[in-house]
């Protein structure tokens, strides 16, 4: 069992709940950082989490921030990590469309932040930091599949456009300063804890809802998008993998097979007896200015290189 620390950014959200869950797993002290909010928003983890005057625990959330620096350094230096896992951002891709400034303040510069702050501890303290970075499908944009490593980058979103400048902030720092810096591209992975809003649970719970009488239609954008779709919990095992490895590279994490949103609908509603065409609608909102049509990742390289 391991002693390692691991600080985790994002861990209220789906990838940080299982990566946590892996993590104390093994017997890591795990410390998530979490922005101050007026509501507390802890639900994917709060069978993992105990306030810190109830007893013992392996699970401490601190405060912190993408978008302050200041925070960052602190919290790492309370921290003094092992291991660094970046998976905060605004990590939805049509809303980054209505919120491209905010989506570019913390999903890249947040990256570079971390990271700088991660170079300023290692500096002082002597300590080596491994760090991942959450890297996206979505910066290959229209490249044609299957996407790997080697495949350039064209993305099609403010979200794509941001997680392509976290990508090479990684690579930079690794390069310019020896840093154990990896970046972990992953398709879409999916779960019961996914966000509400992504089209994988919009779906689930709006079957669920239309079964039960609760809801009589179900409204979505573009229907054709491909789409390579995995299980979370055997992503952030990819994730855990990375760091230990003997050197730091970057890996596409996927399944090596896509099916359309279409599709999805259809399994979905058959599962409950009902025809997917008498309850869906089209909405041109939930339509991206620009699209992207086809992923399909080739992870050869992390079965190869890390045995995933």
């Amino acid at each position: 069992m391991s002693t390692q620390t691991a600080l985790i950014t994002g861990i209220t959200g789906q990838d940080g709940s299982f990566l946590a869950e892996l993590l104390l797993s093994k017997g890591y002290k795990v410390y998530g950082m979490v922005r101050r909010s007026s509501l507390i928003t802890r639900t994917r983890i709060e069978h993992l989490y105990l306030e810190p005057h109830l007893g013992h625990s392996n699970l401490r959330l601190e405060y912190g921030d993408l978008s302050d620096g200041s925070s960052l350094h602190r919290l790492i230096t309370l921290t003094a990590p092992d291991e660094i896992y970046n998976l905060a951002a605004q990590s939805h891709v049509r809303i980054s469309f209505d919120q491209p400034e905010y989506t570019a303040d913390v999903t890249a510069m947040g990256t570079l932040r971390l990271i700088e702050a991660m170079r300023d501890f290692i500096k002082t303290s002597g300590k080596q930091v491994r760090f991942y970075q959450a890297s996206s499908s979505e910066m290959f944009g229209t490249s044609p599949p299957p996407q790997n490593e080697q495949t350039p980058f064209h993305p099609r979103s403010p979200y794509g456009v941001a997680k392509v400048a976290a990508f090479w902030h990684t690579v930079n720092y690794r390069e310019s300063y020896g840093l154990f810096c990896v970046n972990g591209i992953l398709f879409n992975h999916e779960s019961e804890r996914r966000g509400e809003n992504f089209v994988t649970r919009k779906i689930t719970q709006a079957v669920s809802r239309i079964k039960m009488g609760l809801q009589k239609e179900l409204y979505l954008g573009n229907l054709e998008a491909k789409r390579d779709w995995g299980h979370a919990r055997d992503y952030v095992e990819a994730m855990w993998l990375m760091l230990q490895a003997e050197s730091p590279d970057d890996f596409v994490v996927a399944t090596g097979e896509s099916h359309t949103v279409r599709e999805f609908l259809e399994v979905a509603f058959n599962l409950v007896g009902l025809d997917w065409r008498d309850h869906l609608r089209i909405d041109p909102h939930y339509c991206r200015p620009a699209e992207v049509d086809f992923l399909c990742g080739d992870a050869a390289k992390a079965r190869q290189r890390l045995g995933w």
